[in-house]
């Protein structure tokens, strides 16, 4: 697969997640209930957990999805080393909300759980297209 491709991939990742973090931004502004199948996206949505430093966590994910899809759109080196960074901090930041669903707060929101799978593939998209990025093609091919 070529750079450009995972480039892509990155991309419309990025814009799924997105629409995740959009759809929970708007339902937390609007007041609009959350669809849920697991009965427990409300619980986890109005927690101490959804919010840091006066922030939705659900803004911030737009905010961190909206810069890695930024350096998907930029090419180069220093572009694919800033999309490993914010996506690996995405996924530290999702581990630790996980770990808050499944520990203190007790409840599993689908939106999240959904959002956990995009951002780890969008690291590890991001990561190969850093290592690809670092090495010639050339040096791919063991000797």
């Amino acid at each position: 697969m070529t750079v450009a491709r995972v480039r892509a991939a990155i991309a419309l990742l990025s814009l799924a997640g997105a629409a995740i973090a959009a759809y929970l931004v708007y339902t937390r502004y609007s007041g609009a209930a959350i669809f849920c199948a697991t009965g427990g996206c409300e619980t986890v949505q109005s927690s101490k957990y959804a919010v840091v430093a006066g922030v939705p966590v659900a803004v911030l994910g737009l905010i961190g999805y909206a810069a890695i899809l930024l350096t998907a759109l930029v090419p180069g080196p220093l572009s694919a080393a800033l999309g490993v960074a914010f996506s690996a901090i995405g996924v530290a930041f999702s581990a630790y909300l996980l770990y808050a669903q499944l520990g203190p707060i007790g409840a599993i929101c689908q939106w999240c759980v959904a959002n956990d799978a995009v951002i780890s593939l969008v690291a590890a998209a991001c990561l190969w297209r850093f290592l690809r990025e670092q090495m010639p093609a050339t040096r791919l091919v063991p000797r």
